[in-house]
């Protein structure tokens, strides 16, 4: 036990909402462990925001939170609570904070998470710092969120699997990654597994331009099996607009393959990763930035800090206004896509 100091709370709350991320876990327990150290009690909530208007809670110890730094997933479980975007759900989340003592809240999750906690601490007296904690790293604020880096190199490993029979058979595969509204992920996974092409979200794809001509250009170098990666968000362009209705519907990379199959006569494979992604333990860079997260949400409360998120930047971890971190828009690192237009071959 450190010794006695002086803390702004007493008795703080943990929880996670939202999609659940690999190193969530390892965050639960830095919040846990710094807090206790610190004198301050710390008490669990299940299942996110639906939890607290319940009263699904419990007191939690530094056993609570014994190994769980390498499991994957969320031990104090997650929900999306439409109640709780209402003031009245909110009034009912407040309730049991008063019931139980709380003068904090840490809640791990993204966007929707942070402007849940924003909300309730504007109309109620509460204090509440944000962790990001999303595999598609698209916290506007933050340049890393907790289990980006794990959900990359499953990817990765999945895919660098499906290269050894592709190449077997010289065959086209096409691999649908996470990433709804952004597309990070895909596009490091693009550049990490050698992808002939790259579809993302932020930027509705040509098939000529952005999927034909580079397998085209592939092929005339000499390689006779193609890798394309798309973001499950990626639409196609047509006419200045989107087209959503892409050739045969289905998921975004079916979509693309029915092109690719209908356009350039060859026959590909689709491969959904879908949520094996969001699975599985967590990658050491996650251990050890949700590790440092924690513990910096648990110093910020304790120095009487509120509606903060804390964010990596410029390689440190720090923490910034929670409602000026939401007005931050997400974008893909320009540096990954000029590197990536080299690598396939475009100008």
């Amino acid at each position: 036990m450190a010794a006695e100091v002086k803390n702004a709370v007493r008795r703080i709350g943990v929880l996670t909402s939202g999609g659940d991320a690999p190193g969530m876990n390892a965050a639960v327990r830095a919040v846990v462990r710094a807090a206790i150290y610190r004198g301050i009690d710390v008490v669990g909530i299940r299942r996110g925001w639906s939890g607290l208007i319940n009263g699904d809670v419990f007191h939690m110890t530094t056993a609570d939170v014994a190994h769980i730094i390498n499991r994957g997933g969320t031990i104090l479980y997650t929900a999306r609570s439409d109640e709780f975007r209402t003031v009245e759900g909110r009034k009912l989340a407040y309730r049991t904070c008063k019931l139980l003592g709380l003068d904090g809240i840490v809640a791990i999750g993204g966007d929707g998470t942070f402007a849940g906690a924003l909300a309730l601490a504007r109309e109620h007296p509460i204090s509440v710092v944000g962790i990001p904690g999303t595999i598609d790293n698209d916290i506007g604020c933050s340049h890393y969120c907790i289990g980006y880096d794990t959900a990359a190199n499953t990817a990765i490993e999945c895919i660098d699997r499906i290269r050894d029979t592709m190449q077997s058979h010289e065959r086209c595969s096409v691999i649908e990654v996470m990433g709804h509204r952004a597309g990070n992920l895909a596009l490091y996974v693009g550049i990490a597994t050698g992808a002939t092409a790259v579809l993302v979200p932020e930027e509705p794809w040509d098939f000529d331009e952005d999927v034909a001509e580079k397998i085209r250009a592939a092929r005339l170098a000499g390689r006779t099996n193609f890798m394309v990666v798309v973001a499950e968000g990626a639409k196609r362009k047509a006419d200045g607009s989107l087209d959503n209705e892409v050739v045969g519907g289905g998921s975004a990379g079916q979509q693309v393959a029915d092109m690719i199959r209908s356009e350039l006569g060859l026959d590909p494979r689709v491969t959904v990763l879908g949520h094996i992604q969001r699975g599985g333990a967590p990658s050491a860079r996650d251990r050890v930035t949700a590790t440092r997260m924690g513990y910096f949400a648990v110093e910020a409360l304790a120095n009487g800090k509120t509606n903060r998120v804390i964010v990596h930047q410029h390689g440190g971890i720090t923490d910034i206004d929670m409602e000026e971190g939401l007005k931050m828009q997400n974008t893909l690192n320009e540096d990954e896509k000029t590197v990536l237009k080299s690598m396939t071959g475009a100008v």
